[in-house]
């Protein structure tokens, strides 16, 4: 258990059955330990008035992993290099500027498949390098047929203003455009910006398909899609907006489906929507192996005083802290800062405009804390995070994963701190 330093010495035919793995870049080993410090009882999520934090029973001991170094590693050795594959100069170039070298697992599994106008179904938890995964291989295609049009269908907001940012780095010069259609953002702004041509539309599904259903995009031009974190777009209930717009599609079509799970629920979207797909699966363990994690016992009474405490330690930098609710955060938040804590927080009741002035302070490292819920917080990739501390108990062990995967990005390491009562 985790003390302080003041008490410390994942159309038709189916789906294939060709499934490539991949290993990660690096992969350490752990021993699992189990702490004796717990009573039997269940942990689980408290809040009132919704279902989704009734929460599920999560072993204590699944929140604690210690990182052992060791002399052996394996290392992931890709069959290409990006200059291998068959992308225009003016694309390897473009990547080369953003600093990439060698491809990671998924991008040197994916890219050829997605080149030869496969569909793809790729298993890979966050931080593998999915993005330039599917727009590498994209933009060259639309690169040669100014005409083609592509759907990108995520969870959050901050995803897709992510993806947006990382695409207008790799085409650079190309005379691509895209447009990025997000809930919570001005819905005229993006009207206007339908009305001219756009190579790329990205968004969120409840927002794409109140501008379908408004006519300001007509999906029957649309032959590619890709669906990102598909699992975390079911969990949120967009089942039946993405089977909408699926539907509204041309067939056959170009599919790419990512998603970290492949639940009976995935395994019928992919049957239903997908055909004979490469599948591609580079997910080879539940958490990151470079986050150390361990536990922090408390009571309703020294919770938030045991936060300060760990938060005004001088390695406790950029700290990402998960709070159940929205309320929750925006409390912790204020709370936070009259205590002298420089902190920002992200969730629903913010408008899109004060999520990017909060994300971008922290990115920046004007602040140090970020209070974020579940799902303000997908999707979000900032680098050098150097804790997560879960505040509030994740409603299930998804989150949790999820919730970690923010820290220890790359070849990075991490820490992940989760209070418990």
């Amino acid at each position: 258990m985790y003390q302080s330093s003041s008490h410390r010495p994942r159309h038709q035919g189916g789906g294939s059955t060709r499934f490539h793995s991949a290993r990660p870049a690096q992969r350490g080993s752990f021993s699992h330990q189990r702490s004796t410090s717990f009573r039997s009882g269940p942990v689980r999520g408290q809040a009132r008035g919704n279902n989704r934090f009734a929460g599920k029973y999560i072993d204590p001991s699944k929140f604690i992993k210690k990182a052992v170094i060791t002399e052996e590693v394996e290392n992931f050795v890709p069959e290409h290099k990006f200059v291998d594959f068959a992308v225009s100069e003016k694309l390897k170039l473009n990547i080369t500027r953003k600093g990439y070298q060698l491809p990671t697992p998924i991008q040197d599994k994916a890219i050829p498949h997605i080149l030869r106008g496969e569909d793809v179904v790729g298993i890979a938890n966050t931080g593998t390098g999915k993005t330039a995964a599917f727009l590498i291989p994209l933009i060259e295609k639309v690169s040669k047929l100014k005409q083609e049009k592509v759907l990108i269908m995520v969870p959050t907001r901050e995803l897709a203003l992510q993806i947006d940012e990382e695409l207008k780095a790799f085409v650079r010069g190309f005379g691509i455009f895209s447009v990025c259609c997000v809930g919570g953002a001005n819905i005229r702004a993006q009207l206007a910006q339908l009305r001219h041509h756009n190579n790329f539309i990205i968004g969120t599904p409840g927002r794409l398909k109140d501008l379908v259903e408004r006519r300001a995009i007509n999906l029957t031009e649309f032959k590619t899609v890709v669906l990102d974190e598909a699992d975390r777009m079911l969990d949120m209930g967009f089942i039946n907006d993405m089977k909408f717009m699926l539907g509204q599609m041309p067939s056959p079509r170009h599919t790419l489906f990512f998603s970290a799970t492949l639940s009976p629920e995935i395994e019928r979207l992919i049957h239903s929507f997908l055909r004979q797909p490469a599948r591609i699966s580079v997910k080879t363990q539940e958490t990151a192996a470079n986050v150390e994690q361990d536990v922090v016992r408390v009571s309703g009474a020294n919770k938030f005083v045991k936060l300060l405490e760990l938060l005004r330690q001088a390695d406790f930098n950029r700290v990402l802290v998960f709070a159940r609710t929205k309320h929750g955060s925006e409390k912790l938040s204020r709370d936070l800062k009259k205590e002298g804590i420089s902190t920002e927080s992200i969730h629903g009741n913010k408008s899109q405009s004060q999520r990017q002035r909060a994300l971008a302070a922290f990115k920046q490292g004007l602040t140090q804390v970020l209070v974020a819920t579940d799902v303000a917080a997908r999707g979000l990739d900032i680098s050098d995070i150097s804790h997560v501390i879960n505040y509030d108990i994740p409603a299930t062990y998804e989150d949790y994963i999820h919730r970690i995967g923010r820290t220890g990005r790359g070849n990075k390491r991490g820490k992940a701190l989760t209070f418990v009562e």
